[in-house]
């Protein structure tokens, strides 16, 4: 996976500027990435998880679209988790803007989201894709122009994602890989613009690596499970011996999904 120079915060390509979030940890890398998006020239801007609860940070990225000349004209969430959406409701006070979502319950508006929606903002073009499986209201952001895709929680910059079980499934994240990659091989996309982590120049390698990767892992713990470990507690730690114990509730989560994966397809 190729990291593009320069850092995580700050202006990744033409259309998409990150302001980090002050949020770091194990699950959240460096912290969440919210994104700026907007055509040059253009008076409105679009913003993409605006991230924690945190007055400071949701400031910040105002601050940084209000210096540009611009306005929000829309807030977007990839998926519903609170380091990518809690601070939307108070984002939404600061700047009169909506809230859409796939998920009903996060929106604020009577506008939603959904797979295959194109928007177009002062300019600007978004293309909706649906990518369940981090959890089931995932999506991705094609930003065309710039040949790129927001990818939230379902491409990370750095190392890979979980499967959220319950919520996320392993074929339903699969299948989304797959569809990331039929973008990145047949329709321009080169940039990964992740949730967490630098941006990527290589899509195409990046998704090859987390298909690679996914099916590693799966191996791993068909193998754990002939070799008689039952729990997903005792499968971690045959299968993610190397990984920061810090990491093992996130994994276990993973395991949970490789599982019940396996079992749906007479695997175990």
């Amino acid at each position: 996976m190729s990291e593009i120079a320069g850092g995580i915060a700050g202006q990744a390509t033409e259309r998409a500027y990150c302001v980090l979030a002050p949020n770091a940890s194990p699950m959240t890398l460096d912290g969440t990435n919210t994104w700026i998006l907007a055509e040059p020239g253009s008076e409105l801007a679009v913003v993409v998880d605006p991230g924690p609860l945190d007055e400071g940070h949701l400031r910040a990225v105002l601050d940084r679209v209000e210096q540009s000349g611009r306005r929000v004209a829309a807030t977007l969430l990839t998926h519903g988790h609170p380091d990518h959406a809690e601070g939307a409701a108070r984002f939404a006070e600061l700047t009169g803007s909506g809230v859409r979502a796939l998920d009903p319950a996060l929106r604020l508006g009577d506008e939603g989201l959904r797979d295959g929606e194109v928007l177009e903002v002062g300019g600007l073009e978004l293309r909706i894709v649906g990518t369940p499986g981090h959890t089931s209201d995932s999506l991705c952001f094609q930003l065309p122009a710039d040949r790129a895709v927001l990818t939230g929680d379902t491409v990370l910059g750095r190392g890979t994602t979980v499967v959220a079980h319950p919520d996320g499934r392993l074929g339903d994240y699969l299948d989304s890989l797959r569809r990331l990659r039929t973008l990145a091989a047949e329709h321009g996309v080169a940039t990964v613009l992740p949730g967490h982590g630098p941006v990527l120049a290589d899509a195409l390698g990046t998704v090859e690596y987390y298909l690679a990767h996914r099916a590693a892992r799966l191996a791993q713990v068909e193998t754990a499970v002939e070799a008689g470990l039952r729990t997903p507690a005792e499968v971690v730690a045959r299968v993610y011996a190397d990984v920061d114990r810090a990491l093992w509730p996130a994994a276990e989560w993973s395991v949970r999904a490789q599982l019940e994966y396996l079992r749906e397809h007479g695997l175990i």
